[in-house]
């Protein structure tokens, strides 16, 4: 399981700092980065990712995806 494209895109495309949108979904910056760059990879239904995909906008099934390939 990793981060969908469009949430990598949401955060790197958003006008506001990727730190900013992290404090404000309550996940430490560090964490989110971890993510974005597929060093982390997310439980399904993580809840950091589910916060950070609200402050974005994006509904929690459109958070994940099974593997990088489905990004098409």
């Amino acid at each position: 399981m990793i981060v969908s494209q469009k949430f990598i895109a949401a955060v790197k495309l958003n006008p506001r700092p990727a730190y900013e949108i992290a404090w404000e979904a309550g996940v430490n910056p560090t964490m989110l980065s971890k993510l974005l760059n597929g060093i982390e990879r997310p439980k399904p239904d993580d809840p950091r990712v589910i916060a950070i995909g609200q402050v974005l906008n994006i509904p929690p099934n459109e958070c994940f995806q099974e593997k990088l390939e489905e990004a098409n």
